[in-house]
C-alpha cells in the first residue's frame, strides 16, 4: 500500500483534526462565557442588596444601657402585649423569636403563653443583654427559653424553627435591613409572622416612620398582613405584621 494512503488509513485527515481542535476550542469558550453569566447570575442579588444598602438610611445607636428600664411596671398594658402576641397567633407549643431581646422582657411573657411543649430564642447582639437573660431565666426558672448571640445583619436562628418573630422597638435600630430579613427567612417556617412595633421617628431618634418599614420589607421580600395602633394609643407607635410573599 502506498505510503500516502497509509498514512491516509492509519491516521485521521490533519485538516479535520484541525476543524476539530477548533470547534474544541469554540466550545470551550463559549463554557467559559456561560460560566461566567452564569456567576454573575448567581451574585446578582447580592450585588443588588450591596447597591441598596449603600443608600443607608439614618438608624439611632443599639441601646446598651441600664437594661431594668424595660421593666417598668403597667408595659404589658401600655404595649397590650397578649393582643399583640395573638395577632402574631402564639399559642402553646409555638415557637417565637424574641429579636432584640434586651431585658428579655417580651420573652419570658411568650415563654409563659408557649408552655413547655414551645421554646422562645431571646436574640440579641449585646452579649451583656444575653447574659442579662441567662441569670433572668436561671432565677425565675423559666426552662424554654434559649438565648442567642446574633449579629446585627444575622439573628443566627435555627434552620426551619420559627412559627412568629416580634422585633419590639428595634427595627429603627437596623442599619442594613435587607440583608437582616434576608438571613432570617432560612429561620421561618411557612406561615411564619413577622412582627414589628416601633413608633413613627426619623432614624436617629429610636423612631422611623412606618411608611419607611413598609417599603424596606417589601424589597426584603415580605408582604403586609395587617396594621394595627393600639400600642401605646399614643399616635405614634404601630404594630406591624408581615408574612414571607
Amino acid at each position: 500500500m502506498p505510503t500516502t494512503l497509509l498514512r491516509l488509513v492509519t491516521h485521521e485527515d490533519p485538516l479535520r483534526d484541525a476543524g476539530s481542535m477548533k470547534q474544541r476550542v469554540g466550545f470551550a469558550k463559549l463554557l467559559v462565557v456561560a460560566l461566567l453569566y452564569g456567576l454573575l447570575f448567581i451574585a446578582a442579588p447580592q450585588i443588588a442588596v450591596s447597591q441598596v444598602e449603600q443608600q443607608q438610611r439614618p438608624t439611632s445607636t443599639p441601646y446598651s444601657g441600664d437594661l431594668s428600664i424595660f421593666e417598668k411596671p403597667g408595659r404589658d398594658e401600655r404595649l397590650q402585649i397578649q393582643r399583640v402576641m395573638d395577632l402574631l397567633g402564639i399559642k402553646a407549643g409555638s415557637s417565637v423569636a424574641d429579636i432584640g431581646a434586651g431585658s428579655g422582657w417580651f420573652s419570658i411573657r411568650a415563654a409563659a403563653r408557649v408552655g413547655l411543649g414551645g421554646v422562645v430564642y431571646a436574640q440579641d447582639i449585646n452579649p451583656d443583654a444575653v447574659k442579662y437573660i441567662e441569670n433572668r431565666i436561671h432565677k425565675e426558672k423559666v426552662s424554654n427559653v434559649k438565648t442567642v448571640l446574633g449579629s446585627p445583619d444575622d439573628p443566627k436562628l435555627p434552620s426551619d424553627s420559627i412559627d412568629a418573630v416580634l422585633l419590639l422597638k428595634v427595627y429603627h435600630e437596623v442599619a442594613h435591613p435587607l440583608v437582616l430579613m434576608a438571613n432570617l427567612k432560612p429561620a421561618l417556617r411557612s406561615g411564619a409572622k413577622v412582627g414589628i412595633i416601633d413608633r413613627n421617628g426619623n432614624g436617629t431618634d429610636h423612631g422611623l416612620n412606618s411608611d419607611v418599614v413598609k417599603r424596606e420589607m417589601a424589597k426584603a421580600g415580605f408582604k403586609l398582613l395587617s396594621s394595627y395602633d393600639f400600642t401605646k394609643a399614643d399616635g405614634q407607635d404601630y404594630f406591624l405584621v408581615f408574612v414571607v410573599r
